[in-house]
């Protein structure tokens, strides 16, 4: 955990803050069929979400070709254009844990592979968009989780070091981006990643939700006041 006092909690989005697995898988196997590509199952896909399109296209399909890599992405954000934000779902304990981390003073900021755009109307359609400081999509950044550009980027839009934030996620990449870049990490269980397996990894995780993140934190503060 960081030794300075904490001013700033980053989430990852999907999967951690919302659930876009659905959408997701959707226009995954569009993409790959448009491909030719043989589909991928639901679990398969899940595993793979959060990481860079032409990541999860090479990781589902075996093929490392960069055009065609290209091609899924095309396929896959001309079908999210159309069903992404709708499909959308934000856990249950988000509003309530963004208002307790306001309460505590804290900065909040999302960095994720998603679309800034995309990522701006779920929460805007959600009645959330004035409760996140900052937004960095995986548009407005080069190198991809789980290099940490993106959240060091999110943190020179706070104007904090890496030591006064934590990051919360559910993948490894997530942890890894955090671990990069200096920050706290929180491990999410509503991706792939057990509790116990964030343990044996040394990671701090909730147990059950999102909504934990806000105790933690708390509890995280009080330890270097």
């Amino acid at each position: 955990m960081p030794t300075q006092a904490i001013r700033a909690v980053i989430f990852d989005f999907d999967l951690t803050l919302a659930d876009s697995t659905e959408a997701i898988v959707e226009c995954t196997q569009y993409a790959l069929t448009r491909l030719e590509c043989e589909t991928a199952t639901p679990a398969q896909i899940r595993s793979v979400i959060g990481l860079p399109l032409p990541v999860m296209f090479h990781t589902l399909s075996g093929d490392e070709d960069a055009a065609r890599a290209e091609a899924f992405v095309r396929f896959f954000v001309s079908r999210a254009d159309e069903i992404m934000v709708q499909s959308t779902r934000i856990y249950p304990e988000v509003p309530g844990l963004l208002a307790a981390l306001r309460e505590q003073g804290l900065a909040v900021a999302i960095v994720s592979t998603k679309f800034r755009h995309r990522i701006d109307a779920i929460l805007t359609r959600a009645g959330l968009r004035s409760q996140v400081d900052v937004i960095v999509g995986g548009d407005d950044v080069q190198r991809h989780k789980p290099d940490p550009e993106g959240i060091t980027q999110a943190l020179g839009h706070l104007g904090l070091g890496a030591a006064q934030a934590i990051y919360v996620g559910d993948h490894a990449v997530d942890a890894q981006a955090a671990e990069g870049a200096g920050t706290g990490f929180i491990g999410m269980v509503s991706g792939t990643t057990s509790f116990d397996g964030w343990s044996a990894a040394g990671k701090m995780a909730v147990t059950r939700h999102v909504g934990e993140v806000a105790d933690l934190v708390a509890g995280a503060a009080s330890a270097h006041r």
